[in-house]
């Protein structure tokens, strides 16, 4: 076995990704309704079209592994915007398909989508566990090693569930948007050593846990699997909320400095029996 000594596991050459462990397949589905085609239909197909969707919108704002929201969009970007989170891909498959299904979905019209999984970076920790391998003389994405960091980021799912798979929140109003981190020509996240962006990242995590009694925060994964690497969805009472702490958080430097930032929705939470009123016309 190699020893800590050889350059093959000095700290120069230990790996620069971080560690994460990932949770809960998300979503998110925006569209625009067609006005002039639902204001066609009659009363009695209106009706009967809304009590499909809200049967099957009552039955899965809570199912086993995740639920559907659905949010009201405010501005032009579109109508309303559904939030699946389930267990797997093919779960969220299941559900845009299951929704695709209905007689409502013939009055609406795409506008956007993010698919993403939950994800929970572990900066903090990352940086001493490799550490710690590499004293014990452990290569580098040996065998070895992939079991001790599978072990370890096994106890990080245990101990996370609940924030991997979260209930969904409670707040009224919501705010999501995707983001990057820089890759410019002068300013690149991704060659700054790992100890400093781990340093940043501490830094920009004490901001939001500064509003933690007033904003939920969901940070979902989406490199590979959208045009952005992140998609944040903040939840809350009060959408001024919204504004300061984003605000506050472009002063850190790693948003004033790494930050890309993608098209913002806010929209109002509206539960499945609210269907009937929003999609009330004269």
């Amino acid at each position: 076995m190699s020893t800590v000594s050889d350059p093959g596991i000095s700290a120069a050459n230990l790996p620069e990704v971080p560690l994460t462990v990932e949770g809960a397949s998300v979503l998110h589905q925006i569209v625009r309704i067609r006005w002039a085609q639902w204001r066609s239909e009659t009363p009695e197909r209106r009706s009967a079209v809304i009590d499909e969707a809200t049967g099957l919108l009552s039955g899965v704002e809570s199912v086993d592994g995740g639920w559907t929201a659905m949010y009201s969009l405010l501005g032009h970007k579109g109508d309303l915007l559904f939030v699946h989170f389930r267990r797997s891909f093919e779960d969220l498959g299941n559900a845009e398909f299951q929704l695709a299904r209905t007689a409502l979905w013939d009055y609406m019209e795409p506008a956007y989508s993010y698919l993403s999984v939950v994800e929970l970076g572990l900066y903090e920790s990352t940086g001493k566990v490799y550490r710690g391998l590499a004293e014990e003389g452990i290569e580098p994405h040996s065998a070895e090693w992939n079991a001790k960091i599978e072990e370890t980021l096994q106890r990080q799912r245990t101990a996370m569930a609940p924030r991997l798979y979260p209930d969904i929140p409670e707040g009224k109003f919501i705010c999501f948007y995707p983001m990057n981190r820089r890759r410019g020509e002068h300013k690149n996240w991704y060659q700054l050593p790992m100890p400093e962006r781990a340093r940043q990242m501490q830094e920009h995590g004490m901001v939001g846990r500064r509003y933690a009694g007033s904003v939920k925060q969901i940070i979902s994964g989406s490199i590979g699997f959208d045009d952005w690497e992140w998609g944040v969805d903040l939840f809350a009472d009060d959408p001024l909320v919204f504004k300061k702490l984003i605000y506050e958080m472009r002063f850190d430097e790693v948003s004033a400095v790494y930050a890309e930032f993608g098209t913002f929705f806010v929209g109002v939470r509206r539960r499945a029996t609210d269907l009937a009123e929003l999609l009330q016309v004269g």
